[in-house]
């Protein structure tokens, strides 16, 4: 049997509007190289230089580098790893009360480590079924207000979520001038939303002015099994004039300036939020099948910038 062998006589890569586009220079026979962008070249031994030309992307189903984003070589400038006993308080404070926050929601939020705490490398926030305040529920809700806030970079956590008619995490961002600047004028960023009637399926969200509350410009991506069963990672890469969502370095929305009908108002600081609400206009009540208590773990949280 004859083996026919090969030698590799050059190996380029090129960097091509941040994309590396590797061309594999052959003797012998052509080899078909990709960008991953789907434009492909072919480099034909004794064509002087004239031979690239397009053909059939060799990794066509896979998607990985293609959605890689800029911020992969960004730096960490921010994180809570949740590997301490307790909340760290100099990087969370609680949002606490039952007003309804805006959406009729259920839950009273507490303070009590039934509701937040840090156990066994994990922020857990517990949605609980219990009368408190008059409410029926308690959850939890922490935030980086008056702490930290950021202006553009990748905002990103590692989660599990829970599960429930009537059960909704969150992992989202308002504008730090919240307090000067009333909701929807301060902007808020709904990295990841899910709500527990549609267990495969989560939402990143825009609110601003002229297109807030169920106005919102955003998506909805399905996964192909319940994002409860396991932790994902939900990120933001946040730029200006631009707002890319990945789950587990998938890039499902981008949503520019120009998409949205109002005021662009994502171009100064925004802080971190992380809750379960329980009830609430979209989600709608709890029924006899949901059942408590919920837990939301928070592996971690990072926030990278150039």
């Amino acid at each position: 049997m004859m083996c026919r062998i090969f030698r590799v006589i050059l190996i380029m890569t090129l960097l091509v509007s941040s994309i590396i586009l590797v061309v594999i220079f052959f003797s012998g026979t052509p080899l078909t190289a990709t960008d991953l962008v789907n434009k492909v070249v072919v480099w034909l031994p004794d064509s002087e230089g004239q031979g690239i030309v397009e053909g059939t992307p060799m990794f066509e189903n896979d998607q990985r580098s293609a959605t890689q984003p800029a911020s992969a070589r960004w730096r960490l400038v921010w994180s809570d790893e949740f590997n301490g006993a307790v909340l760290d308080t100099t990087k969370w404070t609680y949002d606490v009360g039952g007003t309804g926050w805006g959406n009729n929601e259920d839950e009273f939020y507490t303070k009590e480590l039934t509701n937040v705490r840090v156990e066994d490398g994990n922020l857990v926030i517990e949605a609980k079924e219990q009368s408190y305040y008059l409410h029926d529920y308690t959850s939890g809700r922490i935030k980086t207000q008056g702490l930290a806030s950021w202006t553009y970079g990748r905002i990103e956590a590692r989660i599990k979520i829970p599960i429930g008619q009537g059960v909704w995490p969150a992992f989202w961002m308002l504008g730090e001038d919240i307090t000067t600047n009333a909701w929807p004028r301060c902007g808020e960023i709904d990295i990841m939303e899910n709500i527990g009637s549609e267990p495969n399926t989560i939402y990143a969200t825009l609110h601003g002015p002229g297109y807030s509350g169920g106005n919102g410009i955003g998506h909805s991506f399905k996964l192909d099994r319940i994002v409860s069963d396991d932790f994902h990672v939900f990120a933001v890469d946040w730029l200006p004039g631009e707002i890319h969502w990945y789950v587990d370095d998938v890039l499902y929305k981008t949503i520019t300036k120009g998409d949205v009908p109002g005021q662009w108002v994502y171009d100064h600081p925004f802080f971190i939020i992380l809750n379960v609400a329980v009830g609430g206009n979209w989600p709608g009540d709890p029924n006899p099948a949901t059942a408590f208590p919920q837990q939301m773990l928070v592996d971690y949280v990072r926030v990278y910038q150039p």
